[in-house]
Parts: C-alpha cells; structure tokens; sequence
C-alpha cells in the first residue's frame, strides 16, 4: 500500500512538474511569436517609409486610393527579410499539433492545451513591448487580462471615414473593410437576429468501436443501442431510423441496460467547457423509450472517467456499479434510483476493462483488466476482493472479457486467445479452452439457447461454441472493417458485430456479414458537399477517403490513400474531387469510379484546404507552409497545371474563399491576417477598392467582415475551426474547439452575434458544411471521428 501511495504521488509530481514546463514553453512560444508579429510590422513599416523617400505611393497603388490596412508592400530587400523570419508563428503551430493529438478521453491534456492556449499574463506582454520599444505605437500586442483563465478582448471598433471594422484577436488587430452600399448605414450597435432555423440531429455516422468495449445491444424495439462522440443512438435497421439520447456534454464511454431492456445508463469522460469550468464525470440513468433522464450518478465523485456500467441482474436490477478511470480504478456500487452511494473499493492499479455483477449473486461482482481477474464480495458497504488464481495456466498480459454461462459459470476471453471458464462461486479455472482465437478474445456473448460466441482480434473471426466449448462455426469479419469489438445477439440466428474500425456489421452464420454503420477512425477534418445531388465527401487521417449518400447514409464508395488525409473539394460540375493530405501531396479523384485522375505534391506540410473556382477553371491548394498554389484546370478537371503562387502571408493558411467571378479569392491565416489574391498570377491586391464590393461564392473564412459576429468575448483566434454559408446566404454554420455546431443568420457582421448552439460532438468540431439544397447541415468531429447530420428546420 505503501509503494501505491509513493508510485501516485510520484506521478502527480511528475504531471505538475511537466504542467508547469509546458506552461513555461507556451509563454516563450508566445513571447516569439509576438516578437516576429511586431517585427514583421516594423519591417513593412520600414518597407513603407522607403517607397515615401523614393516619392512613390505605398504598394504601387495610384495616388488617391487607400492600400489595405492589414499590409503595404515592401520592398525587395524588407521581403526577404520578412521571409527569412520562421516559416509559422510558433505558438499557432504548436497549438495546431497538441490538438491534432490530443485526446477527448484525456480531460486533462484538453483542460492543460486550454491553460497553455489563454494563460499569457499582461505583465509578461508589456515587458516584451517595452523592450521592443513599441509599447505605444504596436497594433500586434494584447490589452488583454488572463484573469481566471479567460483573456478579456479589446472592444470592436468602426471607422466610418475610412469605412473599416477593427476587431482584436489575442491582441493583434484584424481589419475588415465595409462594402460601398453599407458606408452610410452600417452600425456596431445594429443586432444581428436569431435565425428563423434551427437544427436537429437526424444521422450519427459511425460508431465508437476503437477504444471501449460492451457498447453494443440490442433492445425489444428492434433498435440496437451504441455511442459515437457524446451521443446515445437508437437504430432502427429495418426502418432505418435513428433516435438519439443528447444528455452526455462529453465522450461516452461506457452502456448498460438495464434487465427490464428500457432502463439504460451510460458513463462519460471528464471535460472542459467554453469557460473553462471542468465538466464532471457521471453516469446518466435513462429511459429508452421516452429518452427522458431519470438520473444523474457521481457528479463530484468521478475524477477522470466512468469506462465501465453495469446493473445487478437477480435483484432486479436495483445496484448499479462503475468504474473510474482514474489511477486506482475505483469500484463502486450505487442504489441508482436513490442515487445513493452504497459502497467504493480501490480496484486495480492497472487498467480495468470490464466491470459487471454475477447474474445469480446479486452482492458479487467481476472485475478484469491487466493481468488479473477479481471476485468481489459485496457486504454493506463493504467490497472484499478475492483474486482468480491461474495456477498451472497461462497468465495472460490482459484479461479482456467476461460473461456467464446459463449455469453461473464465469467464462473469460483474454490477450492471449484462450477461453477460462470460471466454476460458479470460485476463484479458479474449471475448463480451459486454449487458442480459441489466434490474438486477443476482446468480447465474449452467451445466446439465449445456452451456446455462446466469441469475437476476435488479430483473427477477426466470430466463433460459435455449442454447451460445452465446442466449435461449431466460424466466420471473418472483412479487414477493411477491422478486428471484433463487440458481439450482441439479434433476431434468431443473427448477431450484430461491432468492430475496431468503428463499423457495426449484421451477421448470420455461416458466413453473411452486412455492414450497417461505418466511420472513420482517426481525427477528421476534410469535408465538402456535392454540388448537385444530397452526397458530401469526409477524408481523414486514417487514409480514408469517403464518398456518403445523405439520404441512405451509407458510403457510395471508400478508397485508401497513402497518405492521412486534412481536406477535400468537389468540382463544380461534380466529375471530380481534389484531395488534400497532411504531408504537402494533393489528388485528385473520380467521383464516380474513384479512380486517381491527378497527383501532385506542394511543399511538405498539411494542405488544409482545396478548393475550386466556381467556374472550375482554377484549383486554390492552401497550405501550412504560408503559400497558397493556384492551378490551372482544364478538361473538366482531369489536368492541372500550376500558375501562380500566393506568397505574403507569414503563418500557416486556414481558410479560403472564391469571388463569384474567379477572378480573386481571399485567405485567412494561423495569426489572423486577411489577404485577397489575383488568381489568375496569384499576385497580392492591396487596393481596397478593389476587393471590397467583391461578391463571394463561398464564406469559409472566419474572418471576413459578413463572418466577424461569430467570435465570442476572449476568443484566442484558434476557438473556431470553421464557419459555412448556406447556399441561399440566410444561415452562417460554425465550428468550434467545445464541441458545439452554432447556427447565425447571415451576414454576421456585428460584435457577439446571438446563435443557436448545439451539442452532439465531443472533442473540437473541425468542419460544417449545408447540402447543396441548403435541406441539411454536416458537422465533422476531431478526435471523434463522427459526422453528423442535421436537419434545418
């Protein structure tokens, strides 16, 4: 106990100590990336001061006109100085990377990016200024405060004389010129009005298969129950309806029904919101039917995540128990309709994968996870443990599954593909089946006629054993789809499948397996919508390349790539699509075949947007190496020849947009800059007069000035991932790092805007997109994985 006690605090120290040099990076990261901000200022200040002595006007522009506020040209010698500095601001950078490889199911790492992100102090700031020399003149600098975490942003201003909206970021100001037929009228005191539309959820693609175990059943209404993200789902396959239980405000984990088969729990992660605030661990008690939430466990009493649920089964179903994810693995054991704690026990020190009560013995439960199996005893408040002993058999790493046997026997599968068989009321081995599976046993399920089937990892076999363990049929589940997950009895003589690849397949021996939900399993990102017909295409950094139907829900087609994949972009005339990985290549696919039309590869670092002209003659290719590469298009999409490269911004790109003419288009970046090109030489513009009564075919860019009312109070210019108009230019969609999808009317062009704000992601939303006929909205899930479907009503 000793050692425990030494080996936790040990760790806490280490977490704090490595908090603590995290926080001290970001705020070096954050002093350099002020320094390169204000030099970069200086620099185009210099470049500035050298055209005036030379007599001409700043950017080459004609004498009476402004230049943008946001840049003047400088000359050759200030730009290559300007482009020797570091090719991305690094506190952008690294915060791109820490949330490419954050976890939703790491509350903390996500609460610690938060911390790292906002915690930049005032005093720290001014120091830098002061020894810059600039402290009353710097435009990049922050007013902000970081008190409770949270920056308090400099108030949006207008200038009516030059007819411009300054809006602040992390203290650098972004400016925003207001179109000739506002001049007179425009007003930061005008509201922007809720929408008349609203959403709802309709479809949750995928299924959360990688990581959690047990989370696939089937109910008396013909609905198997799983989760995705933070959301429960009710699945009608021969309707092909979906019900969705949205009580979570985080990632499930963990699901259990109930022996009445209506009664459902479910446990979540820790989380963080909008604010700050940690969002508590706890397990949902709810009905299935009316999806009304009946009770709340262990708010305050979960520290991490509740991975494992399950209801006691011969008391008919008063206890509940959980498990928490937290370094001891605390066990407990409630009264859930009291929601009343009735007993705790510290349970391993090692991980532990499954947790559920004997369904004969209502006061014993069964516990296994790393290397061991555990009988616990439940008497008053007190839970004594009893340890399964191997003896002669093989011990195996991980213990992965349990299940009973119609005579209370106990049967476990483990890492090593053997099946234990448990005798009733002991703690050791009656029956040993050895090398049932080649590789790990992740589920085991007893059917109702007493026979029982197991399901395999590295084998990706399902196995059917009659009463006493012997086999009677085998079948494998495809690759593409992945090793078994979970097993759930369905009608007579089917079984629903669920795998690591996040997929759920209907199966029948001998060998009829049908896949009814797909997903991704890795961060998502790339999303666009066909132009004409209800179908969108998701690319991932699992490789895979996605072509859906909206109305069927299932994936026309999937290829691989070599490559993880960030974006993706239709064609106008939807013969084609273009591809964008994380590595600077780039491709280009047939819609309807999937063949590769194109490959190209520009620089090394993620191509975070591909995106054509709305005549298709152009391909913009956006990329985190600060350029954006324009190609000429021709033979409706099939050959690409580059024209021109967008060279001036001085952090990564994030977003683009097209003219409606094609004639320009406009950029966004990691620090905030707002940029229009020529696409035809991808030469800068720096005349205002020119851009500023541009029409858009699009508005992706989350800072422009009909997008500018999505930013909340304190945002950091990285809260929001992405922003889409819909196609009649009435809504503007947003997605943000807290898990929600807002919907704003359009055009957003007031400080704070008032939105609809919807939950269902877990983890950053990173992408939304309206159909074509503006009749539903798609989001896209970070580390999620999920994609979800919304009606606009």
């Amino acid at each position: 106990m000793a050692d425990d006690t030494v080996s936790a605090s040990s760790n806490m120290d280490m977490e704090d100590r490595v908090s603590h040099l995290e926080q001290r990076l970001q705020l070096q990261e954050d002093e350099i990336q002020l320094l390169k901000a204000a030099l970069a200022d200086a620099l185009r200040r210099l470049g500035y001061c050298e055209e005036q002595s030379q007599g001409k006007q700043p950017g080459g522009v004609h004498a009476g006109r402004r230049s943008l506020a946001t840049t003047a040209a400088a000359p050759t010698k200030v730009r290559q100085l300007l482009q020797a500095l570091p090719s991305r601001p690094l506190s952008n950078g690294y915060i791109q990377q820490k949330r490419l490889l954050s976890s939703p199911s790491s509350p903390k790492k996500e609460v610690l990016q938060s911390i790292k992100r906002k915690s930049m102090s005032t005093e720290r700031l001014t120091l830098v200024r002061r020894e810059m020399g600039a402290e009353s003149r710097s435009r990049t600098t922050s007013s902000s405060s970081s008190s409770g975490g949270k920056s308090k942003s400099k108030e949006c201003t207008f200038n009516a004389e030059d007819s411009y909206v300054r809006m602040f970021l992390r203290g650098r100001p972004v400016t925003m010129h207001v179109p000739d037929q506002q001049k007179g009228t425009y007003s930061l005191d005008q509201k922007v009005a809720l929408p008349d539309h609203k959403l709802k959820l309709q479809w949750v693609y995928g299924y959360r298969g990688r990581d959690c175990r047990s989370n696939l059943y089937l109910l008396p209404t013909g609905e198997i129950v799983y989760f995705n993200a933070s959301v429960v789902v009710l699945y009608n396959t021969e309707e092909q309806q979906q019900r969705h239980y949205l009580g979570h405000n985080d990632d499930v984990k963990c699901l259990s029904v109930h022996p009445d088969m209506v009664t459902i729990a479910t446990g979540q992660v820790a989380g963080n919101s909008k604010d700050g605030k940690l969002l508590a661990p706890h397990v949902r008690v709810w009905d299935s039917v009316s999806l009304n939430t009946l009770h709340v466990l262990g708010m305050g009493v979960f520290d991490r995540a509740v991975t494992c649920v399950a209801f006691s089964k011969s008391n008919g179903g008063t206890f509940l128990c959980a498990v928490d994810d937290a370094n001891d693995h605390i066990l407990s054991v409630w009264n859930w309709q009291k929601e009343k704690q009735l007993a705790e026990v510290k349970c391993s020190n090692d991980s532990v994968l499954a947790a559920v009560f004997h369904p004969m013995d209502t006061n014993l439960i069964v516990t296994c996870g790393k290397s061991h199996i555990n009988f616990w005893t439940m008497e008053g408040n007190t839970l004594t443990k009893r340890q399964g002993l191997f003896e002669k058999h093989e011990k195996p790493k991980y213990v992965l599954c349990v299940a009973f046997a119609e005579n209370g026997d106990a049967i476990t599968g483990d890492s090593s593909g053997n099946l234990y068989i448990w005798a009733k009321g002991g703690t050791r081995i009656s029956q040993v089946v050895s090398g049932a599976h080649e590789g790990g046993i992740f589920s085991v399920c007893v059917l109702k006629d007493g026979t029982m089937v197991s399901g395999g990892g590295k084998d990706r076999k399902v196995v059917l054993w009659d009463h006493d363990y012997r086999k009677k049929a085998t079948m494998e589940v495809g690759e593409s789809f992945g090793p078994v997950r979970a097993l759930a009895e369905g009608k007579p003589g089917e079984l629903f499948v669920g795998t690591t690849k996040n997929a759920i397949i209907r199966a029948a021996f001998p060998d009829t397996l049908t896949p009814i939900v797909q997903g991704h399993t890795d961060e998502l990102w790339g999303l666009d919508i066909h132009p004409t017909m209800e179908q969108f295409v998701t690319c991932s950094q699992d490789k895979q390349v996605h072509l859906w139907d909206a109305h069927s829900h299932q994936p026309l087609w999937s290829k691989t790539i070599e490559d993880p994949g960030r974006s993706a972009g239709f064609h106008p005339s939807g013969a084609v699509l273009a591809v964008g990985t994380m590595t600077g290549k780039w491709l280009v696919l047939d819609t309807d075949t999937r063949d590769l039309v194109s490959m190209h590869t520009d620089g090394n670092e993620i191509i975070s947007n591909v995106k054509y002209s709305p005549d298709g003659n152009f391909l913009a290719v956006a990329s985190h190496d600060n350029f954006v590469y324009i190609y000429a298009v021709t033979e409706n999409g099939r050959k690409y020849s580059r024209v021109g490269k967008c060279t001036g911004h001085s952090s990564f790109v994030t977003h683009v947009d097209w003219s409606k003419d094609s004639h320009y288009l406009v950029t966004n970046s990691g620090d905030y800059e707002i940029l229009f090109w020529e696409a035809s030489s991808g030469k800068h513009v720096t005349n205002t007069d020119t851009v500023r009564n541009l029409e858009w075919a699009t508005s992706t860019c989350t800072l422009s000035f009909n997008t500018f009312g999505i930013w909340p109070d304190g945002a950091d210019g990285t809260d929001i991932n992405a922003v889409c108009r819909s196609h009649d230019g009435s809504l503007l969609a947003s997605a943000d790092d807290f898990g929600k999808v807002h919907l704003f009317s359009f055009p957003c062009s007031q400080p704070r805007a008032q939105s609809q704000e919807y939950g269902g992601h877990s983890s950053h939303v990173t992408n939304v997109a309206f159909l074509h006929d503006d009749s539903h909205l798609i989001s896209t899930g970070g580390k999620d994985t999920s994609i979800l479907q919304w009606v606009v009503a």
